[in-house]
């Protein structure tokens, strides 16, 4: 039986997160309605909460890394999908802007990230709901023995195949230094290691040193060792062919450009950080070293239906990466457990 209200979580101001209400939209030719499961509390979503992204807006009703059920589905729909899919959320797009035609989807130039563009009254893409309606084109198919919490990591390991495209990894060759040892920098560092790298991962705190060295990384302490000189030591003095700064802070920056092989080094940004982080760097270095300084955001629609691909093959196992499960009742706890420190994801099950 398909309700006739939605249940959603919405953040209404700084450090406070409810639960809301409001009617199920009718069922469109081009739409899948579905049963959502689960919706993991990425960073942009707690740091929302802790009141250092407020320029997001409010109320936000955010969650974007989220999966679930396919329960109905409009008469245009076709075979991509049937009753039963397991199904992860993507971003709207609009599919017709020169970004989109391009395969650009998070950065579409009609929708905005985090609009208001399922309502006139809330920002976000109401991945904290019990159910939700969205385009078809809006979901990548997975595995229906995929776990909902893991399935739910297609949007940010899309992101982290993004970065992985543009450092151009040569598998079976390239030594690769992952700066931060949280949920997103284990997970670079899952996936550089998928396509064939070495890697090296530099963190913080007993428990996220110890998830990584489960997961089988060569893991440096940051806290009681020197990272760079680690780095250089562990490679023989040559240093890192690429390093990825998943960490938003200055001394990780200065790190990667240190840690770096002299030639032909390069160094993703993946992580963004609020207070925005230093870099400080001679620009004849990059000249002189051939050095590449790469920014990465977002994902194609490519980059989202691998990563779709690489977590119902196996390939990639964040079962590691899930700190928690909490009920969508309980969203103001999951927000609270999701931003306190040395945590992995929190996942919020949204059917209770």
């Amino acid at each position: 039986m398909i309700p006739t209200k939605i249940r959603f979580g919405v953040l209404t101001e700084k450090g406070h997160a409810e639960v809301r209400e409001i009617e199920m939209p009718e069922l469109k030719p081009d739409e899948l309605l579905v049963k959502q499961e689960a919706c993991n509390i990425c960073t942009t979503d707690y740091q929302q909460w802790q009141g250092l992204r407020e320029h997001q807006g409010y109320p936000m009703a955010g969650g974007h890394e989220g999966s679930g059920i396919v329960v109905a589905k409009g008469d245009k729909v076709g075979e991509s999908f049937e009753l039963g899919d397991r199904v992860s959320i993507l971003y709207d797009y609009c599919g017709i802007c020169d970004n989109c035609k391009a395969g650009m989807i998070t950065i579409c130039q009609n929708k905005k990230l985090f609009g208001k563009n399922y309502s006139d009254e809330y920002y976000g893409i109401f991945g904290f709901s019990n159910y939700f309606i969205r385009n078809a084109k809006s979901f990548v198919k997975m595995n229906r023995d995929l776990p909902a919490s893991e399935a739910a990591f297609v949007e940010p390991l899309g992101s982290v195949l993004h970065g992985m495209r543009k450092i151009r990894l040569q598998g079976g060759y390239d030594t690769v230094v992952v700066i931060g040892g949280g949920t997103m920098g284990l997970l670079n560092a899952a996936a550089a290691r998928a396509m064939g790298a070495r890697v090296i991962v530099s963190g913080r705190g007993e428990k996220k040193l110890a998830v990584g060295r489960e997961m089988g990384f060569e893991m440096i302490d940051a806290g009681s060792t020197d990272p760079v000189a680690e780095v250089k030591r562990l490679t023989n003095g040559r240093g890192a062919d690429a390093v990825i700064v998943s960490a938003g802070a200055t001394a990780a920056n200065q790190q990667a450009l240190e840690m770096v092989k002299d030639q032909h080094g390069r160094v993703l940004f993946y992580a963004a950080g609020y207070p925005v982080p230093g870099l400080t760097v001679d620009s004849n270095i990059i000249h002189y070293k051939n050095l590449e300084l790469i920014g990465t955001f977002g994902s194609t629609l490519d980059d989202f239906n691998n990563a779709g691909r690489m977590l119902s093959e196996g390939r990639i196992n964040v079962s590691y990466l899930i700190e928690e499960k909490v009920p969508l009742t309980n969203i103001q706890e999951a927000f609270q457990k999701a931003s306190t420190k040395g945590n992995f994801r929190v996942s919020v099950m949204l059917q209770e």
